[in-house]
């Protein structure tokens, strides 16, 4: 298929653009031109390139090679403050401001409104209160209070407070970086209204995300990266999500990543975990459901359901939880996450970066934590079974870095929660909570999670998976418990679910009765 024209009204250009850390090359000879006012998609694999051109567009890393025009002239920013005083800001993933300050603080910072010598607290409030109401997208805004500290906000409420600060220091390039990875569908729904709007008050947008659907419903044109090069930039009335995931993997993606999980068999055998009247006051009550060999059980609910703290409870992290588990027949006294790995659970949390991994160290590090007891002799870590041992665990999950050494911090996103997987299958655990496992990894990535996982059930494991990806948890589950308001409300068999009644179930729309 021929390139397409490029635009002739070109807000920012990028023209052989390469950017390489630590001897790695993450961009190599980027070209590429963004139409003022359009929505245009990065789009690729982890790893190949997408955050860090948008991190060169944002002022946040220098280019090593090649240059960037703004409005048709040469532009080189040494700071992201030099970029939004050039009119481009960019809104990230994972909160960008100062978590113990207040929003109105946050928001102030670099233009602290004073009366004499003083800061003026009242002018801070009623501008922060203003700004808010400026990205408002018809109430989502709305309960924010500005005197709260950003540690407490919602993943919405953080983005929308990011753009906020952007729009409000005049920003029109607004780069976005997976900025639904975190997000309920209502809140997707509602940040997509506001997108709307800036772009209607002609705002340029590029947005940077794994999720094809989102992708195809908002981007004018998509580019693909690779391995640090674009490869294609695509229309998006002339392409298709088959031609760009072929573009992304350079080849097909497999049937199997969407294929249902079969759990024939164990429907008689003996659970491997048993929960009764599982409680932790103000978080969830009354919690109870099982999970047999083989099986894939889906815990399903909206933001705020209570899905993540029934898992961390189980494994020892609640000192409040009360309630009676048993793992594989044996009695587990809670509040113990050395007896809970003792007793056979293993728990990859939703948040690798805070939860699951030290990102200063490399993955062979990362690894061994868990390992360690059985690595010892004589009191020691045997260093040469540790090296042996991580390597043979990691090249089973198919990690993709430099080497064993190289801090995680520094792997993609993908790679990044293989380690993570790869720790935690290797303790041999009979009982997986894996929560979100495919957060913000593209979508090759996503393919071979969901075959490991379904590998470990196959092999007798038992999986209590959390997902806000509906699909994800329609394809992978071989049963689905769904809570609501912290408490089970529903079961349902695999062949009995479809999205939408999922939903209905989720929001308290529809009744299903309990097995």
């Amino acid at each position: 298929m021929p390139e397409p024209a490029e635009p002739a009204d070109a807000i920012l250009e990028l023209r052989g653009a390469g950017k390489s850390f630590g001897g790695v090359r993450a961009l190599e000879g980027v070209s590429l031109r963004i139409a003022r006012g359009e929505c245009h998609a990065l789009v690729g694999e982890n790893g190949a390139g997408k955050s860090t051109l948008g991190k060169l567009l944002a002022g946040i890393h220098a280019p090593d090679a090649g240059e960037l025009l703004l409005d048709g002239r040469r532009a080189r920013f040494r700071s992201p403050r030099d970029a939004l005083q050039a009119g481009i800001a960019m809104v990230h993933q994972e909160l960008a401001f100062c978590p113990d300050l207040s929003v109105a603080e946050n928001l102030a910072l670099g233009s602290w409104p004073t009366r004499g010598a003083l800061l003026d607290r009242r002018a801070m409030r009623r501008r922060a209160a203003e700004l808010l109401a400026r990205v408002g997208a018809g109430g989502a805004a709305a309960g924010l209070d500005v005197d709260a500290p950003m540690r407490s906000l919602s993943v919405a409420h953080e983005q929308l407070v990011q753009i906020a600060a952007a729009v409000g220091r005049g920003a029109r390039v607004l780069i976005l970086d997976e900025p639904t990875s975190a997000l309920s569908e209502a809140e997707a729904r509602a940040l997509f209204t506001l997108l709307g709007e800036l772009r209607a008050g002609g705002a340029t947008l590029i947005y940077v995300s794994h999720r094809l659907p989102e992708v195809f419903a908002l981007a004018d044109r998509i580019s693909v990266l690779r391995d640090g090069r674009l490869l294609a930039t695509r229309p998006r009335a002339a392409t298709d999500a088959g031609e760009i995931v072929r573009l992304m993997l350079g080849r097909e993606l497999a049937a199997a990543g969407s294929a249902t999980h079969s759990a024939e068999g164990t429907a008689d055998a003996p659970e491997l975990l048993r929960v009764e009247g599982l409680s932790s006051a103000g978080r969830f009550a009354d919690v109870s459901l099982g999970v047999r060999p083989g099986e894939i059980v889906g815990l399903a609910g909206l933001v705020g359901a209570g899905r993540s703290d029934v898992a961390r409870a189980l494994f020892g992290l609640d000192p409040a939880a009360r309630g009676r588990v048993l793992v594989g027949g044996r009695p587990l006294r809670l509040g113990s996450p050395r007896r809970a790995l003792a007793a056979g659970l293993a728990l990859v949390p939703e948040d690798r970066k805070q939860q699951g991994l030290v990102l200063a160290q490399g993955a062979r590090w990362n690894w061994s934590l868990p390992a360690l007891a059985r690595l010892r002799r004589f009191g020691l870590v045997d260093r040469g079974a540790e090296r042996r041992q991580a390597a043979a665990a990691l090249a089973r999950v198919d990690l993709r870095a430099a080497s064993l050494e190289q801090p995680v911090a520094l792997l993609s996103g993908g790679n990044q929660q293989k380690v993570l997987l790869g720790k935690w299958l290797a303790t041999g655990a009979r009982v997986l909570l894996v929560d979100e496992p495919t957060r913000g990894v593209d979508v090759g990535a996503k393919a071979a999670i969901h075959a490991l996982l379904r590998e470990q059930a196959a092999g007798g494991v038992g999986i209590l998976l959390i997902s806000s990806d509906l699909p994800e948890l329609l394809a992978l589950s071989t049963r689905l418990v769904v809570m609501r308001g912290g408490r089970v409300v529903g079961e349902m068999a695999r062949g009995d679910a479809t999205a939408e009644r999922l939903l209905r179930v989720m929001a308290g729309v529809e009744a299903t009765a309990l097995r």
